[in-house]
């Protein structure tokens, strides 16, 4: 007597990486700058950006149910192909089928009135752009960029996505995998982040700056040639700090 079941062939995840791998290097005959998403070990994300992107969407409801099932691929190298530009991701998921899937995501700018807020709050709290870009926060500010529906990280209704696969499912697994590819994105440089919300990670940086440098004339005393002078000094200080440009004024 034969018996069937609905459940799909399982395959052991050495032989996954091993067809991704192949898959990645059929891509690359014809398009040699593709970049695949790699996980070492079980953990997706290592860093705070990282990690607080895929926490985000683990959060919603709307995607609890769903989400879970991109982690093993992600994790097995399905994802072959994922490019940022601006907000929208363009990626290639090994699935099933011979030729990867294709999965279009889109995420939608932060609104203004949210970002100005952020801007206000980073008034001299930030340390400088290298412990920004590496999430080094004071811990309110990291509650404050990650608070549900009113911080830097998009809500559902925010994304938008896409995929070639038959799969009629809302969210598919390929379209999942792509969400924590993301995160996965983000560890090997933040600055995208920013640039997937569209905005400017350095308005961060100045509002800190200013601040600081607020304080520090309050300090220097009232002659105008000695706040000059300790304006000047001040202010090639915070340039070296934050690691940004400052005006000083200069001819």
């Amino acid at each position: 007597m034969a018996f069937y079941s609905d459940f799909p062939e399982y395959v052991p995840v050495a032989e996954r990486r091993k067809k991704a791998e192949k898959a990645i290097e059929k891509l690359k005959k014809g398009t040699p700058d593709i970049s695949p998403i790699r996980i070492q070990g079980r953990t997706i994300a290592k860093t705070w950006w990282g990690k607080s992107w895929c926490s985000n969407l683990e959060r919603y409801a709307d995607y609890a149910n769903r989400i879970d099932r991109g982690r093993s691929y992600v994790r097995h190298g399905a994802v072959l192909d994922l490019r940022l530009a601006g907000g929208k991701i363009s990626a290639l998921v090994q699935g099933s089928a011979s030729k990867p899937y294709r999965v279009e995501v889109t995420i939608a700018p932060l609104f203004e009135e949210i970002w100005q807020e952020m801007v206000k709050s980073c008034a001299g709290k930030i340390g400088s752009l290298q412990e920004l870009a590496a999430g080094k926060l004071p811990k309110a500010l990291a509650e404050l960029f990650t608070l549900k529906g009113k911080g830097l990280f998009p809500s559902p209704k925010e994304i938008r996505f896409s995929c070639s696969c038959p799969d009629g499912a809302w969210m598919c697994k390929h379209v999942a995998a792509v969400l924590y590819g993301i995160g996965a994105r983000l560890d090997e440089d933040s600055t995208l982040f920013f640039t997937m919300r569209n905005v400017k990670m350095s308005d961060l940086i100045t509002s800190s700056i200013a601040e600081k440098s607020r304080d520090m004339m309050e300090k220097a005393g009232s002659s105008v040639t000695g706040r000059r002078s300790r304006r000047v000094i001040a202010d090639a200080d915070l340039s070296g700090k934050f690691g940004v440009d400052i005006d000083t004024g200069g001819k």
